[in-house]
């Protein structure tokens, strides 16, 4: 490529000129038809909503100004919907002329340009790198004093370094220009279209603002993980038909992998609640014992056949229906005052996380252990499961809706609520949350709350789909598997940074995994390297970010 399609700024405007004359002569005209419509409908409708908010104005004032603008408003909007068509075809015209010449007049010829630009700046900076480094290694030559070496190399870097550094700004300019000069367009079109682009107009501009402002090291410092998990499943789904005979990821497994997430998902919007507070629970896997030995226990299919606290109890007498909804609500409550408690002394004595849970998880582990015997307690009534979480059509298992539930709830409350907002304020910065009128405590308090809640009907539905089973050991591990979920979700430990669809994914990939793994008779044991590798990586980079940002 020759310099002498290098464009100067003139040069670049004289192209421009006869698409600004164009399309401006047709601008004006397009003004012109809104001056007395849509511009005046703009400017009557802010002028409501002023007048609805002025309290210099009495009741009646108000309201006869506010009838006065609408009175007007409705003769700019007949003026608007009088001229529409003209202003359609006018607004058509312009854009036909941008299709036909704006690429060709006058954006490629700049890309040619900027394209030129970058090598010539290439080129410099190799020359300019070459006779620094050429100089280097003579005055090296001339040198014997291990001191004076030492000295010479550091001004050698720092040379090489101010270079680099002019380089990566001369580069930033021109990607600069070549990106103004493709937005340019859709200025044009901003001020023809009055900010209402088409879908397509829309999907252009973000495909190009993504392009302008991707940083290949904070992608993969952001999607990495991700990137080495697909290729992970994309292997494991190629050696399955040749290992097993049948392939990996058929619609039977995918809703196995599914109905196993399912429950799961509620630990992990439970725990991922106090992450972003820049805690953790350790006691979510003996919470999973408690609530299945409670919930069987209510739910038994006749009398129970062990003892809590030596005393059997029977609650067959009762309808299925009833101890549905009463073991629903007693694993509600004996997670929720657990998380409460451990909630309590976390906000109140500012005591971290860490060990309020651990404390929890013993003494859960402990009574319902020393309470039972540690027996389990058999199956549930058949006709429970069938009613709260029966198969449509025999195949699909709605235990998956009742994870989508939770999910677009606790979406809800995270991203539509005070709540939520107060979440990712004290998450981010308790000392400036408290500051500014927020309860730390009160906030605190009632991300244990929701995660005990989250708890009980993780606990009642695991138990509704495994049928039973209940016994104090159930549930080892969970834990862990609801923290790494979230990490690998994108949960920063840093506090205050964290998305509902990135907890869904982590609970995915995790249980997929696991999943996989045993369909291929990977030991349960290496399973955990596995687990704990991607933990490991997950934190790793989101340590990673953390240290760029500060």
């Amino acid at each position: 490529m020759s310099d002498n399609r290098i464009l100067s700024a003139e040069e670049q405007e004289k192209l421009l000129a006869p698409i600004d004359k164009e399309v401006g002569g047709i601008q004006a005209e397009i003004d012109k038809l809104r001056e007395d419509g849509s511009l005046k409908v703009r400017s009557y409708e802010n002028m409501i909503v002023l007048l609805k908010e002025d309290k210099t104005l009495t009741k009646d004032e108000r309201a006869n100004e506010i009838a006065a603008a609408k009175k007007e408003l409705e003769k700019a909007k007949a003026v608007e919907a009088a001229n529409k068509d003209k202003v359609a075809a006018l607004v058509k015209k312009a854009e036909d002329y941008l299709k036909v010449h704006y690429d060709s007049d006058y954006y490629n010829k700049v890309k040619e340009s900027c394209d030129d630009r970058r090598e010539q700046a290439k080129r410099e900076y190799d020359t300019a790198i070459g006779k620094l480094t050429n100089e280097h290694e003579a005055e090296l030559k001339k040198l014997n004093d291990k001191a004076e070496i030492k000295d010479e190399n550091y001004v050698y870097k720092n040379r090489r370094f101010d270079l680099k550094m002019r380089y990566d700004q001369k580069l930033q300019r021109i990607k600069d220009d070549q990106h103004e000069a493709y937005i340019y367009r859709y200025h044009l079109i901003d001020l023809l279209r009055m900010s209402r682009y088409t879908q397509g107009q829309k999907m252009a501009q973000g495909w190009e603002n993504y392009k302008y402002t991707f940083n290949s090291t904070q992608f993969f410092l952001q999607n990495g993980l991700y990137i080495v998990i697909i290729a992970v499943f994309v292997f494991l789904g190629i050696i399955t038909p040749a290992v097993k005979g049948s392939p990996l990821f058929t619609y039977n497994n995918i809703l196995n992998i599914l109905q196993q997430a399912s429950p799961r998902m509620f630990y992990a919007l439970g725990v991922a609640g106090l992450i972003l507070l820049t805690g953790t629970d350790l006691s979510v896997g003996r919470m999973v014992g408690m609530g299945m030995v409670a919930a069987t226990i209510i739910m038994h299919q006749g009398p129970n056949t062990g003892t809590v606290f030596g005393h059997v109890y029977d609650f067959s007498a009762m309808p299925a229906g009833g101890r549905a909804i009463l073991a629903l609500i007693v694993c509600i409550v004996l997670t929720t005052v657990f998380t409460t408690i451990a909630g309590f002394f976390t906000a109140k004595f500012k005591m971290h996380p860490f060990i309020s849970t651990m404390a929890n998880m013993l003494i859960i582990f402990g009574l319902v252990t020393y309470a039972t015997k540690g027996v389990s307690f058999g199956s549930i009534d058949q006709s429970i499961p069938q009613m709260v979480i029966p198969k449509i059509n025999g195949r699909f298992p709605t235990i998956i809706l009742w994870a989508i539930a939770a999910i677009a709830i606790v979406w809800f409350i995270w991203n539509k609520t005070t709540f939520g907002k107060y979440l990712y304020a004290v998450g981010g910065n308790p000392e400036a949350a408290s500051a500014s009128g927020i309860s730390v405590f009160a906030v605190t308090l009632g991300a244990f709350v929701l995660a005990g809640i989250l708890y009980g009907f993780g606990d009642w539905l695991e138990c509704n789909r495994m049928v039973g089973s209940g016994s104090a050991a159930y549930g080892q591990g969970w834990d862990m598997d609801a923290i790494a979920a979230c990490v690998v979700g994108g949960v920063s430990f840093t506090g205050g940074i964290g998305k509902i669809s990135g907890v869904v994914v982590g609970v995915l990939i995790f249980t997929a995994l696991t999943y996989s793994l045993t369909i291929l008779g990977v030991d349960t044991n290496l399973q955990f390297v596995f687990e704990g590798i991607i933990i490991l990586a997950a934190v790793t980079l989101d340590c990673l970010k953390y240290i760029r940002k500060k």
